[in-house]
């Protein structure tokens, strides 16, 4: 397929794909892909710090993953539990019970298998309400559980651009050290979880939903204790704690579960995107008591269907041997130092540099010029300018790119991939994208 092929191809997804599914931000069209790197038609290949927004998040084909898939394939069980089970179904869950660890005291535990984190969220939604007979979720702002239903109403980042919230949600502030809506960064935390108390006070709230890294809100590291005061005042105020690791778990924050940098362990855990290796997986895991009433009340057909459980079962013998979970402490740790490094350069775009943030692979950086139109327009120029000189990266909350590179990605493979965005910066803060080139991607 040449070059012009992928025009037209193209041009013919946008006249078939639905624009509700479409989240553009360059012409990207990928042929094949292996390990950190997507193969467009012509054969020029891009160094992906996205990681298709961390659902390859141990690679492109990776081996292991594939021969599972393909062996899984050959005589497949059904597609289904929704009437039968099938040993790779049973096992999936008994793996997932093992990893995510459970409360001291608690009562027996079950998992839900998806399709993706939306419907993992909105089981454990439903599922607190039902198990706890309140009404109320406590949220986020500009937080992120799901694309569709009650995932999507009660997250903060879809509810700010217009969508419907959940009736019954109330959203407090994520707390962000960096610019606290406090005013004053030493007070961030304090603040919001006395906020916190005083809803769950009222007795009415079924649990808290929260990231332990906020990724589509713009990559927002909370101070060190929020977790682990959310997890204090659920117990004082028998309210469950969700947390929400569909992102950023499994290994990314270079530990097994982002949770762990807090100490805590949540009542309910989602997990989804890399889960599957590719394919459409996800789980909730959590109490008996929230997943298995009121019986046959999240119903999907192919869900636990044996081919993404097969894949799944691969990703969860990549993240128990560890390697993947080590190379993203190392590799974050190089990204971070690399970014620093620019800052402190003389360079056209470095200056323009606000934060760079993150824990293990998956890491922000905060663009910042003039107003916040101005930063949004100058980060979108940044990630089609990188785009053009061969990496993929996205943005997320306008101004910040967001770095989320396969757990796997070589420490040559990084530095090649810095030295193109920091490229892209400076081109873009000196004109070299115009208004009229991204015009067409609508981006967010």
């Amino acid at each position: 397929m040449s070059t012009t092929d992928a025009a037209r191809l193209a041009a013919r997804d946008e006249s078939v794909i639905a624009g509700v599914q479409r989240l553009r931000f360059f012409p990207l069209v990928a042929e094949t892909g292996r390990g950190s790197v997507l193969v467009e038609p012509g054969g020029r290949e891009l160094i992906d710090l996205s990681a298709s927004w961390t659902a390859s998040g141990f690679g492109h084909g990776e081996a292991s993953i594939a021969a599972a898939i393909a062996h899984a394939a050959i005589a497949p069980p059904g597609s289904s539990v929704l009437s039968g089970s099938h040993p790779d179904a049973v096992a999936l869950a008994e793996e997932l019970l093992d990893l995510i660890p459970s409360r001291l005291g608690a009562a027996d535990r079950r998992v839900y298998l998806g399709h993706a984190g939306t419907d993992a969220n909105d089981v454990a939604i439903r599922g607190c309400r039902a198990a706890t007979g309140r009404p109320r979720i406590l949220a986020f702002e500009n937080g992120y559980h799901g694309g569709l239903g009650t995932a999507q109403r009660v997250s903060g980042v879809h509810v700010s651009a217009g969508v419907t919230a959940d009736a019954a949600v109330t959203f407090l502030p994520y707390p962000d050290p960096h610019r606290p809506h406090t005013g004053d960064a030493s007070t961030v935390l304090g603040d919001v979880l006395d906020r916190a108390d005083r809803e769950l006070a009222r007795g009415e709230t079924a649990a808290v939903i929260v990231e332990p890294l906020q990724s589509d809100g713009g990559l927002i590291v909370p101070p060190e204790g929020f977790l682990a005061g959310l997890r204090a005042l659920c117990d004082r105020h028998g309210t469950l704690l969700i947390v929400d690791e569909v992102k950023v778990g499994l290994g990314r924050t270079g530990r097994t579960h982002a949770f762990e940098h807090d100490g805590v362990v949540p009542d309910v855990v989602t997990l989804g995107k890399a889960l599957g290796g590719g394919l459409p997986l996800s789980a909730t895991i959590g109490p008996a008591d929230v997943l298995d009433h009121p019986v046959a009340s999240a119903l999907m057909t192919t869900t636990g269907n044996p081919i993404s459980c097969a894949a799944g079962r691969a990703v969860l013998r990549i993240v128990r041997e560890g390697a993947a979970t080590a190379n993203a402490a190392q590799r974050g740790a190089q990204l971070a130092a690399l970014l620093s490094d620019y800052v402190r350069s003389r360079r056209p775009g470095a200056e323009l540099i606000d934060d760079v943030r993150g824990w293990g692979l998956s890491v922000g950086v905060e663009l910042v010029s003039g107003d916040r139109a101005d930063s949004d327009a100058l980060t979108a120029k940044t990630v089609y300018r990188a785009w053009q000189l061969g990496v993929i990266a996205y943005p997320v909350r306008g101004n910040v790119i967001e770095l989320t590179p396969p757990l796997t990605i070589s420490a040559d493979s990084i530095e090649r991939a810095v030295a193109i965005v920091t490229t892209a910066i400076d081109d873009a803060a000196l004109g070299v994208v115009s208004d009229d080139e991204i015009a067409p991607y609508q981006g967010w």
